[in-house]
């Protein structure tokens, strides 16, 4: 894949950059423990979330007419957020995005995240001088990133056809092409290998297989 048509990145954050999917597991499964539903594995849990989350929660046996979505959804990210500096980036990130800085390319986030602790986060490792813009969600419940990844392509002002977007997921895939730009897929956060490689999109095997093909 010739990356040198792109002059801006834009990364998906959890999952991507951030090594979280362990800690999605762990608080779920201490959800589901309370509820006296059965606990997920990570290879599982990998398998089967999905955007928009509500039909996560859904596989795994919550009931909405007995809890709203909107409940058990702000449990999970007050429980998730009691131990998030916990995570830690992909080892390869800190030594990735100076190197993507060095090779020109501008560096902008686009996430699911809700914006005030996406950018605190960034803030926190350190690696917040390395985004031009840092785009998240405006509440916690994960409904998509559609709108936000539209927002930015407005404020960046750069034609698509220059940008190229970094996930872990099918909903990144399908995110990018919405908003009508390139896409990457690496199975190192939410997303199994066999999800993503049945998307339509060039797939690397990792952070480090990206990085040598810039």
């Amino acid at each position: 894949m010739d990356l040198t048509r792109y002059s801006t990145i834009i990364w998906d954050w959890n999952g991507t950059l951030l090594d979280d999917a362990w800690l999605c597991v762990e608080v779920m499964n201490g959800m589901l423990r309370k509820r006296n539903l059965p606990p997920i594995t990570l290879e599982l849990y990998r398998s089967i979330f999905d955007f928009p989350v509500k039909d996560y929660y859904g596989k795994l046996g919550f009931e909405f007419n007995r809890e709203p979505f909107e409940v058990v959804g702000m449990e999970f990210m007050a429980l998730y957020n009691e131990r998030q500096k916990e995570c830690s980036l992909h080892p390869e990130v800190k030594h990735l995005l100076p190197y993507c800085q060095l090779k020109g390319y501008k560096q902008c986030i686009l996430s699911a995240r809700e914006q005030n602790e996406l950018l605190q986060e960034t803030v926190d490792l350190e690696v917040r001088p390395f985004f031009d813009l840092v785009c998240g969600l405006d509440d916690h419940y994960a409904h998509g990133k559609t709108d936000v990844g539209f927002r930015l392509i407005s404020e960046l002002g750069i034609p698509r056809r220059e940008l190229i977007f970094i996930g872990d997921t099918l909903h990144d895939a399908e995110v990018a092409k919405e908003i009508g730009i390139d896409c990457i897929l690496i199975p190192n956060g939410h997303h199994s290998e066999e999800r993503i490689r049945s998307a339509k999109v060039q797939v690397f095997s990792s952070l480090t297989e990206f990085v040598s093909s810039i």
